[in-house]
């Protein structure tokens, strides 16, 4: 990727990190507001319903205070201003009173201002909503009044019952501030803490984003690297390889065609001499020009086979195999499971190299008595192993002293999103290369 594209990327992608932060934001903001009005719903329903049961049960303990004066019939003012000095008795709480008005709004009762008995409030919304209420049966009304304790106007949840034979609606309320005060405490925790989560999502999110612009360039500085020395290793390979083919073209090629040469002009000066001699050296030249073409076709098979092109993968190998028992004397036990199946000529190609790679360091290097290669086919793919019962090596000083070999034949498997793995030791060497999708098998051993 070119440098311009991943400046651009990392331009881009400070906007895009910004973009999901804000929306993340505006997301718990939202649900952070719904969930706090959710909990303070839940927990008003739940104080109003408890505050309607300890008003039902305020009205009824004054009910049973003033219940042998109404159970008696009795309506005369006596017992009616009897009642009412109990009623303006009986308190709970700093706020807590009972009220009696007339059906008419008059007030008849109220221990907490007094100045009130006698003046007509039915104008007021407040009064009219109490004596409705006390009418219907319903007895609950939510309204606002003044509260002795504070000398404020509080939302008040009231509770009447109306007693007919008397004309009167008597109640009592309870002031609703200190719910008003535990929901807004509630709201104030919830968004608190979603705030808190908030922030902690952003500040991950910022640690995301700098840990990510680290990696990134720590990762383009790396690739950077890798390029370099990847382009080095192919400029390496390169000299190593054309000094390999000069060096074999001018010990073998070279020199066989220069003996064919001087044999024939031994040749050629003999004419007028000795016949014997003549065919003699004749002969020698046509050895040597043999030997010349047979190194032409090692040269050029070396570089690349045409059995591989035309026969496929498992004669390319058994050819290999052949080649080695005769050159070196080591016999190699093969196990092909392939038989003549044809494959992608990119993967034929890169497990030749691999195995012809291979069999050249165990020539050079091992002193091995013993290979053993298998070449299997399975449904996820094709299994490729080469052991041999060498000196082993150390890998880790092998890949920090060079190693080219090695890292040829694991840059072919890992273009083609396969796995190499190797494994050495002193009396075992093996090598297992897996195309992709293959199964994978645990390193065999010689013994």
């Amino acid at each position: 990727m070119k440098t311009e594209h991943s400046i651009f990327k990392l331009t881009l992608f400070p906007i895009a990190m910004l973009m999901v932060v804000l929306a993340i934001g505006a997301l718990v903001n939202f649900n952070a507001q719904r969930l706090a009005e959710q909990q303070a719903a839940l927990i008003e329903d739940s104080f109003i319903t408890a505050k309607r049961a300890e008003l039902s049960g305020y009205v009824d303990l004054a009910m049973s205070t003033i219940a042998p004066l109404y159970s008696a019939g009795r309506d005369d003012a006596a017992a009616l201003e009897e009642a009412k000095a109990i009623l303006r008795n009986i308190s709970y709480g700093r706020d807590g009173y009972f009220f009696v008005y007339d059906l008419d709004g008059n007030n008849l009762v109220h221990p907490r201002q007094p100045e009130l008995e006698g003046k007509n409030l039915g104008g007021m919304p407040a009064i009219r909503s109490l004596l409705n209420a006390a009418r219907q049966g319903d007895g609950f009304q939510r309204y606002f009044w003044n509260k002795p304790s504070t000398r404020k106007e509080a939302e008040k949840l009231g509770y009447v019952v109306l007693l007919e034979k008397w004309g009167w609606m008597v109640g009592t309320g309870i002031y609703l501030d200190d719910v008003e005060r535990t929901t807004q405490t509630v709201r104030g925790h919830v968004t608190g803490t979603l705030e808190k989560l908030m922030a902690i999502a952003l500040a991950a999110l910022l640690l995301v984003f700098v840990t990510g612009l680290m990696l990134n360039a720590r990762e383009h500085r790396m690739a950077e690297r890798q390029l370099k020395d990847m382009a080095q290793r192919i400029v390496t390979a390169q000299e190593e390889e054309r000094a390999r083919v000069s060096r074999e073209l001018h010990e073998g090629l070279a020199g066989g065609l220069i003996a064919a040469k001087f044999k024939l002009e031994l040749a050629e000066k003999k004419l007028s001499g000795d016949i014997e001699a003549v065919k003699r050296f004749l002969g020698d030249g046509l050895e040597k020009l043999i030997q010349a073409i047979t190194e032409v076709r090692r040269i050029s098979h070396g570089l690349r086979p045409a059995v591989l092109d035309n026969l496929g993968l498992s004669a390319a190998i058994d050819q290999l195999k052949t080649e080695f028992e005769e050159r070196t004397g080591v016999r190699i036990n093969l196990e092909n499971t392939l038989a003549d199946r044809r494959f992608n000529k990119q993967e034929e190609l890169a497990l030749y190299r691999i195995a012809q790679e291979a069999l050249t360091n165990i020539e050079r290097h091992t002193a091995a008595t013993e290979v053993r290669v298998t070449l299997s086919h399975e449904p996820e793919g094709v299994s490729f192993v080469i052991v041999d019962n060498g000196r082993g090596f150390e890998i880790d000083d092998l890949n920090r002293t060079g190693g080219i070999g090695l890292r040829n034949m694991r840059e072919r498997i890992e273009y083609l999103g396969g796995r190499f793995d190797i494994f050495s030791e002193a009396g075992c060497t093996s090598l297992m290369a897996i195309l992709p999708g293959t199964a994978v098998r645990a390193p065999l051993k010689i013994r």
